[in-house]
């Protein structure tokens, strides 16, 4: 696999003829970037090479993003199809998100036990994860957003956070998170390392096999920064040695990941680890990155003993497209090759010749942020668009690129009139914010 990042040709937007001179156009700020439809159907994930019998990650898996139940159960077969075999629930998907808006101090009652619906609802999503041999890890943040930190001297706080852990290991799960990080306050490791450790030793006390991640709050980087090897050298100290830790890269999103800060995170933290890929995850701003994941080392599987994807929110179908890009790379990353990777993904994902000229139509009009470098909320389309401005003749340019942009949108409608709702709402928002913002 090549670790550098690779450029294309985008036919959707940036190269754009003008109606009016006939000339081609395309705004520098932003490389090239084409899919390739292959003629064959192949196998995906790339199969291993002859005489080799472990996948390059031992995990492979994929996280929501404050995803409702329904989602996660319509993802678990897929997942399966594809030779992953780890879902992470959200820990938002555990707070009050359906009466309350993520982030306000009523959202993350993590001490309250979870309504008895929601509960049943979460259930059939575990059942369905040992339907289909995919590991569920039950995952919570209860010091994120929360006006109530769980303090691990007060025995009421480790009762509280334990009651939903207990509830799910009676389910049957074998793997449980608890995450740390996106917090400003009580960053202290030890106490950290304290509930995390009281919360598994209950769990290994029920179930010897029982598996714990602690995600810290410096989960990024090769941990040499003055703050963060203070933090994780507290922790490979106090941290039980049994406990994995996520770690998110180079950076907490990074178009390139690497195995040289792989290896000098792990040698501080001092405990074995999973990639935690912020890709192709939006976060839920009104864009999408569809393209194929890229930059990461082949050999990260030789230091890292998982890999989980962080998904869009709320386009949980269209995820399918980079997703399985995931899939293909943790499963065979020595052999994984991303433009291969994502002309197979879309024909294995469309039925029709007429869908998968769509697909990657969609697929080049928001071909990822990896490429560009640009942050999870970074929309291309509408980027383009403004950038266009700049070019001869760009008033022109930019209504015959609205032009095309409604044209996809009809043809991604016809195409799929009954899937990726989420992905045709999120193209008809950019639809109508260029008409609003350009036709002037």
């Amino acid at each position: 696999m090549t670790t550098t990042r690779r450029t294309y040709l985008l036919t959707f937007a940036l190269f754009i003829v003008s109606p009016v001179t006939g000339q081609v156009s395309m705004p520098a700020a932003f490389p090239s970037f084409v899919v390739k439809l292959p003629e064959k159907l192949r196998a995906l994930p790339e199969p291993l090479p002859h005489g080799q019998k472990e996948p390059g990650f031992t995990l492979r898996g994929i996280k929501g993003w404050m995803w409702k139940p329904e989602q996660y159960l319509a993802e678990i077969p897929v997942l399966a199809e594809y030779k992953m075999n780890f879902m992470m629930n959200c820990y938002a998907s555990m707070c009050d998100i359906e009466n309350q808006r993520w982030g306000e101090a009523e959202c993350n009652r993590w001490w309250e036990p979870l309504p008895d619906s929601k509960k049943k609802n979460y259930e059939e999503v575990v059942r369905s994860c040992a339907k289909y041999g995919v590991q569920f890890c039950f995952s919570m943040n209860p010091n994120l957003s929360s006006k109530r930190f769980a303090d691990p001297d007060r025995p009421e706080d480790l009762d509280s956070l334990w009651q939903h852990y207990r509830w799910m290991q009676a389910l049957g799960v074998k793997w449980f998170n608890i995450s740390l990080d996106d917090i400003s306050q009580g960053i202290d490791a030890k106490k950290q390392a304290t509930l995390v450790n009281e919360i598994f030793r209950r769990l290994r006390t029920e179930d010897p096999k029982a598996e714990m991640i602690f995600c810290p709050t410096f989960c990024w980087g090769d941990g040499t920064g003055p703050d963060a090897e203070k933090y994780l050298k507290t922790l490979a100290a106090e941290l039980d040695k049994d406990v994995y830790v996520f770690w998110t890269g180079d950076q907490v999103v990074t178009p390139r990941i690497t195995r040289r800060a792989a290896e000098s995170y792990r040698k501080i933290v001092a405990h074995r680890m999973i990639l935690w890929d912020n890709y192709p995850v939006n976060d839920n701003s009104p864009t999408m990155h569809l393209g194929p994941v890229s930059g990461r080392d082949a050999d990260l599987c030789e230091v890292i003993e998982g890999y989980m994807s962080n998904s869009h929110c709320p386009q949980n179908e269209i995820n399918r497209i980079p997703m399985l890009t995931c899939a293909d790379y943790a499963y065979n990353p020595h052999a994984y090759d991303p433009a291969r990777s994502i002309g197979q993904s879309i024909v294995h994902l469309a039925r029709t010749k007429q869908q998968r000229s769509v697909l990657k139509d969609v697929v080049e009009a928001y071909p990822g942020m990896l490429l560009y470098d640009k942050g999870t909320s970074f929309n291309p389309v509408r980027e383009r668009a403004v950038s266009l401005a700049k070019q001869p003749g760009g008033k022109s340019l930019q209504r015959h690129y609205i032009a095309r942009a409604e044209l996809l949108l009809k043809r991604f409608r016809s195409a799929f009139p009954h899937q990726f709702k989420d992905c045709a709402q999120t193209l008809a928002d950019d639809v109508a914010w260029l008409q609003a913002n350009l036709l002037q």
